[in-house]
């Protein structure tokens, strides 16, 4: 018998066996979609549909298509993935397509890693939708839970990016917190948004279509700038679904008698957190303000909560600093306070809480700082009637 099964045993050109097992043959009946149309339709929240694209830039041309046609769409991305889909994200906003985005920021310039990096979020901030920057698992569930909600209000429907720093939240296990089994969210009502959904009726949104936008260049550059004017006005709308749905633009924590207030999103947010805990212990009074949604961003709240503080310490995970330019703009004329835009660790690296630490010890004893630039320390008194005449101007 071995020697009949050694006979029939089968090898390649190299003389290796060949183990694969033949695909077996149909009689013809058998229906190969049964399984599928034996599937129920449940009551719960499910996904319908699942896409799987060949890279980036296709990717967001099918969410766009599928959101177009009146679908709710989810989709993610990291990094250089982020930067090779923008030309499609960035056209969301004008189409006024209301998708939900996951973008797990990592660093983007050579050599590349999958810690975080989070320098990309300098340009989704000014591309015209709504984002949100998240701490931890559970800001990611909750926001992404939200933001569905909030992308698809009548006033609103804008895209929601909800961003996360990569590898500290992505690569990390932790508990979060699910809402009841009972609970889902309502159907996409497309007919209601901003802009009809597309069918054979209704071409997509601001394309350069109509005669009158191709044959004048007023008319075109006319249309989008009101365009543009609408968009963003749709992102200050969110306000106030962002209080409903989320509880706020931001969270602060001890903040009315403090001397020193840490302004932080992300992952810097938690390191922020043990960085007041030390400094409590030196008899530092401080407190921590937490940017939930960028934005929309909490000019107002800022103005209300920093107005006594003498100092304020903005850490981030990037090189540019894009948040303490925020904080700045937001607050100035209405703080005196110094404002430390550091520290700032890039390229991956963890944020030791000493530095930040130390940046608030320097910055109230008046020592000069050794890891933060000085043309990154902002602030001093500021003449209210000269800022009052320099945003009539603007």
């Amino acid at each position: 018998m071995s020697e009949a099964l050694e006979a029939q045993q089968k090898t390649n050109p190299q003389g290796d066996p060949i183990t694969s097992v033949a695909v077996p043959k149909s009689d013809g009946k058998k229906d190969p979609h049964g399984e599928a149309k034996r599937q129920r339709i449940v009551t719960e929240g499910y996904v319908k549909e699942y896409y799987r694209g060949e890279e980036e830039v296709g990717v967001m041309a099918a969410i766009a298509g599928g959101s177009r046609a009146g679908v709710r769409c989810f989709t993610a991305t990291a990094g250089p993935g982020t930067l090779r889909g923008l030309e499609g994200i960035v056209s969301w906003p004008g189409h006024r397509l209301p998708i939900v985005a996951m973008f797990t920021c990592r660093v983007v310039n050579a050599p590349l890693a999958i810690q975080p990096d989070n320098i990309e979020i300098a340009y989704l901030i000014n591309s015209g939708m709504v984002v949100f920057h998240a701490e931890n698992q559970q800001d990611m569930f909750d926001f992404i839970m939200a933001g569905f909600t909030i992308s698809e209000k009548n006033d609103v429907t804008l895209p929601v990016g909800v961003c996360c720093d990569g590898f500290f939240v992505t690569h990390a296990r932790g508990y979060v917190r699910m809402q009841d089994r009972g609970v889902k969210l309502p159907p996409r009502d497309a007919w209601r948004g901003a802009v009809p959904v597309l069918d054979a009726e209704n071409p997509p949104a601001r394309l350069s279509r109509d005669a009158p936008v191709q044959k004048s260049n007023f008319m075109a550059y006319n249309i989008h700038a009101v365009w543009q004017q609408e968009v963003w006005a749709a992102v200050e709308r969110s306000r106030k679904y962002i209080d409903r749905f989320m509880g706020g633009l931001l969270t602060s924590e001890n903040v009315d008698d403090a001397e020193a207030v840490i302004i932080a999103s992300g992952s810097a947010a938690a390191q922020s957190r043990e960085a007041v805990r030390l400094c409590a212990e030196k008899g530092i009074k401080i407190g921590l303000i937490k940017i939930r949604s960028l934005r929309p961003f909490p000019t107002k709240e800022l103005r209300q909560l920093c107005g006594k503080a003498k100092l304020i310490v903005v850490p981030e995970f990037n090189y540019v600093g894009w948040l303490a330019k925020e904080v700045a703009t937001a607050i100035y004329g209405y703080s005196k306070a110094k404002i430390i835009g550091g520290p700032r660790v890039y390229g991956g690296q963890s944020m030791p809480v000493e530095l930040i630490v130390d940046e608030v010890e320097s910055g109230l004893t008046g020592k000069k700082s050794t890891n933060v630039a000085m043309s990154s320390i902002m602030g001093g008194t500021v003449n209210q009637d000269e800022v009052a005449h320099f945003m009539r101007s603007i």
